[in-house]
């Protein structure tokens, strides 16, 4: 199959044999597939989606792989600068001095930056190629004397103490919207509405968690919480956060709902988000909407927070009936709908 991508259709006029090579933070993109590669990515809906196929796919906090090192890695620059940057220092980590390193990625997405980022990590490097506003450069992996756990941080917001990674949505700050959806959940989830509806603790669903801000919050609070994520850095960040804090919960790698077959909750709780990369993707959220009734107790409500121009309503009205509006502060709407 032809490469589909701007990066891979880069990449695919090159005279490297990328066979038994690691695809890291790779795109959705058919020729990838081919290659006889290896993808690390942080994405499980992507490692579901390579492993259903028979092909090699782990994240990068699997165990180290038995059968040893690769013949190089490929690193998809991504949007955030931060987070291709621990990409480098946990590669340089993992794998022995003097792999062949390659970045690639798009203009726009800031793949010129990583000169000085490879200069200041004293890695050398060369331009291989340029085409379809990309670029692809060549180096090779070292030992740099940084940890790549050096870039969690912690900070807090909300009376909690959050643990933050580059890859996790927020990275080290208390998100707007997040906040208006907080406000709202004391009178609807434990006030007179909320307990009326339910017998013992409440059973809720983060979904989307991120760093583990909303679940930390519902845990502090008795609920009984599950923490969802599709990133693997929001998980080991929610792990972390609720650790953090004293508090339990289930925390689970998931694409919106497919490790949670057959469970039910008393509330799903959510800021979902609506960016792939640099593009606008409403799929997980119209999934989150769409089949939350499925996963919600007789009574149980869906609580969540987006952007008001997102066109959301539509989708609760078809999969609830009907939803109410709790706050609206012109750049954020915090919606509830309740299953029948």
């Amino acid at each position: 199959m032809s490469a589909q991508t701007p990066v891979c259709q880069l990449l695919e006029r090159q005279e490297t044999d990328y066979r038994h090579w690691w695809w890291v933070g790779p795109p959705q993109d058919g020729w990838l597939e081919g290659t006889q590669g290896t993808a690390i990515s942080a994405d499980v809906a992507l490692l579901i989606y390579w492993a259903a196929r028979g092909l090699s796919a782990r994240s990068p906090f699997d165990e180290p792989l038995s059968a040893g090192a690769p013949a190089g890695a490929v690193l998809f620059w991504p949007k955030s600068h931060a987070l291709g940057e621990w990409w480098l220092l946990w590669l340089c980590a993992t794998l022995p001095p003097g792999t062949p390193l390659q970045l690639v990625g798009e203009n726009q997405g800031g793949i010129k930056r990583v000169l000085k980022v490879l200069a200041a990590l004293g890695l050398g490097c060369r331009k291989r190629d340029s085409a379809r506003r990309c670029a692809l450069y060549a180096s090779q992996t070292a030992r740099v004397g940084l940890d790549p756990d050096a870039v969690w941080t912690r900070f807090e917001a909300g009376g909690l103490q959050l643990a933050s990674h580059p890859g996790v949505f927020g990275h080290g700050k208390f998100d707007d919207g997040t906040r208006l959806l907080l406000a709202q959940l004391p009178e609807i989830l434990f006030g007179d509405i909320g307990a009326s509806r339910r017998q013992g603790a409440l059973q809720a669903l983060d979904m989307g968690c991120g760093d583990g801000i909303i679940a930390a919050w519902l845990a502090r609070r008795g609920a009984m919480v599950t923490a969802v994520d599709v990133s693997v850095f929001a998980v080991e960040a929610a792990r972390r956060t609720l650790a953090g804090n004293g508090l339990e919960g289930d925390v689970v790698a998931s694409d919106v709902y497919s490790a949670l077959a057959g469970r039910r909750f008393d509330a799903i709780i959510s800021n979902p988000p609506f960016h792939q990369q640099r593009d606008i993707d409403y799929g997980p959220a119209a999934r989150l909407i769409g089949e939350a009734p499925e996963h919600l107790q007789s009574g149980g409500q869906l609580v969540m927070v987006a952007n008001a121009f997102l066109p959301y309503p539509a989708l609760l009205e078809r999969a609830f009936g009907g939803f109410e509006i709790l706050a609206d502060d012109r750049r954020f709407r915090v919606y509830r709908a309740v299953k029948d």
